[in-house]
């Protein structure tokens, strides 16, 4: 047996041997969580979408966020430029096109600064990040775009001031966190006004770590009932509750859930202080029963292995703080991003490696599976699947984004699976 079957079947007999606790709990709204798909998409992107283009004298060009309403995709980031069936559009940092044949729309929204975030809802699409002006209008920190018409609405003024990193709609409410004042609010999303929904105090920044206090990484379960975030933070509410909570959403006030694995409170092996706040993106099961959560942090601790999430994803059960259900290593690289469609738990990343707990300096522990950049785990065993498109990245990419249709990806990757496609890919289903 190898190395990497042992860690899979370790982790359930410690979750069987555990008592259970009642952690009543997990997440937000039906429309955060990543839909169900019958199976793995296929690893062929499609040909037709936009792709970012590189100017000299300017940073790499990269897609942090996607949303996807109807049929209009809205791709942002930090770019200029893009390609798509022969032309050349100038469009900064935000572009709208056509989900089914890639075409550009007219818009140009040219947001002043980098799209972080994303999310769509009701015929709108919402963008957030460090912008104070976007389609021509003064808008800072979050917009609201008609997919339709592309057109953004003047009616709608965001409360916050300051870094948006995550955007989600649940329970009629856009939930924004990042890393200005209150960290994490629950926005109308008519008028942008604060709702006083979630009120819950995030304080008290990771010792020696880059930045401030900020929330990273957030979502919500299909029934709306939970929230889980993660972040630059050790107090929630008064309790202690390092790099990740999980809060009740269900009623008029946001409550802190009992839910929480206490070694999310270990750190890493890395003491660079943009790896102390090492959780990343986080995303639900189709089912609401579990969720995935994303790290960098380079390898565990001597002695921690299989029990802190550090460069991995890990999966863990809403009725059981006290164990994962899986870790997935990968030996020593970052992962950004996961997507929990039933079928997979796609992530992403750097890395070169998938189950490679032994793993050390991104090199193979012995047994690991090779895929670059991108990936996807078997929800159940924790171990990867045969799906593995090659998709070399500098940085990585966050956005994974499960529609009917297939599945979205954004990065600052040039290829996927070997054909050109920087910046955005879409990998339909079968």
């Amino acid at each position: 047996m190898s190395f990497v079957s042992r860690r899979v079947l370790r982790a359930p007999l410690i979750g069987a041997t555990l008592a259970a606790v009642a952690a009543a709990a997990a997440g937000l709204a039906p429309a955060s969580a990543d839909i169900a798909q019958p199976t793995v998409v296929s690893a062929n992107p499609a040909n037709y979408t936009p792709a970012l283009v590189g100017v000299t004298g300017q940073p790499k060009p990269i897609v942090d966020a996607i949303a996807v309403s109807g049929n209009t995709v809205a791709a942002g980031g930090r770019f200029t430029r893009l390609t798509q069936g022969g032309t050349t559009y100038a469009r900064n940092n935000l572009v709208l096109f056509d989900a089914d044949d890639g075409q550009v729309r007219a818009q140009a929204l040219n947001p002043n600064n980098r799209v972080w975030a994303a999310a769509a809802s009701g015929g709108w699409i919402y963008v957030g990040g460090q912008f104070t002006s976007i389609g021509g209008t003064n808008k800072r920190s979050i917009a609201r775009i008609n997919a339709s018409t592309g057109q953004v609405d003047p009616g709608f003024t965001s409360a916050v001031r300051g870094r948006v990193n995550v955007l989600v709609v649940a329970n009629g409410r856009l939930y924004a966190g990042g890393s200005f004042g209150a960290k994490l609010v629950a926005l109308n999303l008519e008028t942008g006004a604060n709702t006083g929904h979630f009120n819950l105090n995030i304080t008290d920044q990771l010792p020696n770590s880059w930045g401030s206090v900020t929330i990273l990484g957030m979502a919500v379960n299909p029934a709306g009932t939970r929230l889980v975030a993660t972040g630059n933070f050790r107090q929630v509410a008064g309790q202690a509750r390092s790099r990740l909570f999980v809060a009740n959403v269900s009623g008029a006030q946001a409550t802190l859930d009992p839910w929480y694995y206490d070694r999310f409170a270990s750190p890493c092996s890395s003491t660079h202080p943009r790896r102390i706040a090492y959780l990343q993106g986080v995303d639900f099961s189709p089912t609401g029963s579990h969720f995935s959560v994303a790290a960098t942090g380079q390898i565990p601790r001597s002695g921690d292995l299989f029990e802190t999430v550090c460069d991995a994803v890990g999966r863990f059960a809403m009725s059981n703080d006290n164990a994962p259900q899986w870790i997935n290593y990968t030996g020593g690289d970052s992962v950004w991003a996961v997507s929990d469609t039933g079928s997979a738990v796609y992530t992403q990343g750097h890395f070169q490696w998938l189950d490679n707990p032994f793993g050390f300096a991104s090199r193979d522990g012995g047994g690991a599976a090779r895929r670059l950049g991108i990936g996807a785990i078997n929800p159940t065993t924790g171990l990867a699947l045969p799906w593995a498109p090659p998709k070399r990245a500098a940085i990585g990419g966050r956005p994974l984004v499960a529609t009917s249709a297939g599945l979205w990806v954004g990065s600052d990757s040039l290829r996927f699976n070997g054909e050109p496609r920087r910046g955005i890919a879409f990998a339909p289903l079968p």
